[in-house]
């Protein structure tokens, strides 16, 4: 999992939430320092006792999943900056997020992004066209509402629910059609 440095920390927060009640999953995560900054404005200070997972810093390329023998097979960029997309896009491997996607890509496994800034540019529209195309996946952060979301929390789940699914990880959710 990527946390890089866009707004939208809530939704980095409740992926972990959720990818903790997941059982048999291993999460290694990697957090820019501009999601680090961010995490602190919108959340308070980050505390990560709180994540169960290994932090990797930005610059560990001895990170296991900087490496396609290591067989990661998913990797999440939540939320993810327009600048993060940009190096994916081009190939541009200057840190271990941007290698780890890169990995991902090369090695034809599933790469999901969440951007949460608005509006796009025609460049920022070209390089998620690119990674598209290169085979990842764009899951902007855009909420749902059918399911009634009572509160913010709620609301932030029907993003973080989807990206859940786009990742094929089997989790309790609304499912449009079922009874509760």
């Amino acid at each position: 999992m990527g946390i890089a440095g866009s707004s939208g920390s809530v939704y980095a927060q409740a992926l972990i939430q959720k990818l903790k009640g997941i059982e048999d999953i291993e999460v290694g995560v990697v957090m820019s320092r501009n999601a680090l900054i961010n995490w602190e404005i919108e959340i308070g200070p980050f505390d990560n006792s709180q994540i169960p997972f290994t932090i990797y810093e930005p610059q560990d390329f001895n990170a296991p999943f900087a490496s396609g023998s290591a067989q990661y097979d998913t990797m999440i960029v939540c939320p993810c900056s327009m600048g993060i997309v940009g190096r994916i896009a081009t190939g541009i491997s200057n840190d271990l997020m941007t290698r780890a996607a890169d990995v991902i890509l090369k090695e034809r496994r599933r790469l999901i992004l969440v951007p949460r800034e608005t509006p796009y540019s025609l460049i920022h529209l070209r390089n998620m066209t690119t990674i598209t195309e290169a085979g990842g996946i764009i899951s902007p952060a855009c909420p749902s509402f059918y399911s009634s979301p009572a509160n913010r929390e709620e609301i932030i789940y029907t993003v973080i629910d989807r990206v859940l699914d786009l990742a094929q990880l089997d989790h309790k959710t609304y499912r449009w059609g079922e009874e509760d």
